[in-house]
């Protein structure tokens, strides 16, 4: 197995994360299969989806990884695959993590958010708090679970499944500030070779809204033709303003209250 490379610096425990160059997916699945196995995760049937090859549809409570398969027109007639292997993007402003009432979700000290499923009572309230719906709750007891960013081989000093399984280096894992740099640098190498790439959710100036993702991508199209929102926000972000609203409509109110008991007074 694959070890971390140590901190180039005096860090005991650096922000890690992933980085995923849709241009190398090559749909094989390795990754999910990996993921599967090491979690030890239950299967979710094999059904026909009629979506391509997406035997699997969407991430859930049993599944952690997901490739998704979107066809689009080469411009010659044919077509085109957009492949990438999708997983939870241990967001920096995570809504599933404000959203828990029982402190199960915390976010661990590689910087990656992780549900306790002892903890976990179930309300389901980190579910729509998720802009991209990542997070799900299993049918037999209503717990949620979702990628956990390998903790228990990152604690072995050892990178997460899924990447050490691709076949393609599509899933590059390492130290978020690094992988930034990376990704920086493969997308103007393919930008001069005449390719659209863009990164999304690479840090916070790209996605306001959930603060910069720890599991970013590299795009040759639309988010949303790899099903990833275009302007993701947790539900909390605009909490503040909406505060400040409601106490001035009080204040307002108790001022016209006050107004009316003294004009009732002065007759």
């Amino acid at each position: 197995m694959k070890r971390l490379d140590p901190p180039s610096d005096a860090t005991p425990n650096r922000t890690v994360g992933f980085f995923t160059d849709t241009t190398l997916c090559i749909g094989c699945k390795a990754c999910e299969v990996a993921c599967k196995q090491w979690n030890q995760l239950p299967d979710d049937g094999f059904h026909l989806t009629g979506m391509s090859y997406d035997n699997t549809a969407a991430l859930g409570a049993s599944t952690w990884r997901h490739v998704t398969f979107a066809e689009r027109p080469d411009g010659q007639g044919g077509i085109a695959w957009r492949m990438m292997s999708d997983v939870c993007k241990h967001c920096e402003r995570a809504g599933c993590l404000e959203a828990c009432p029982t402190g199960a979700i915390l976010r661990t000290e590689h910087g990656s958010i992780y549900v306790q499923p002892d903890v976990c009572n179930g309300c389901g309230y980190c579910v729509p708090a998720c802009p991209f719906g990542v997070i799900a709750r299993r049918d037999d007891d209503g717990r949620a679970f979702k990628c956990t960013l390998c903790y228990d081989r990152l604690q072995g000093g050892l990178e997460p499944a899924c990447a050490k399984a691709c076949p393609t280096d599509s899933i590059q894992f390492g130290p978020l500030d690094e992988l930034r740099e990376r990704a920086a640098d493969r997308q103007a190498a393919l930008r001069a070779r005449g390719l659209p790439a863009r990164l999304y959710g690479a840090s916070a100036a790209d996605q306001p809204g959930t603060g910069g993702l720890h599991a970013f991508f590299l795009l040759t199209d639309s988010s949303e033709v790899y099903n990833l929102p275009p302007a993701p926000k947790v539900p909390t972000i605009g909490a503040g303003r909406s505060w400040l609203a409601a106490a001035a409509g009080a204040a307002g109110l108790l001022a016209l209250a006050a107004v009316s008991m003294l004009m009732e007074r002065a007759r």
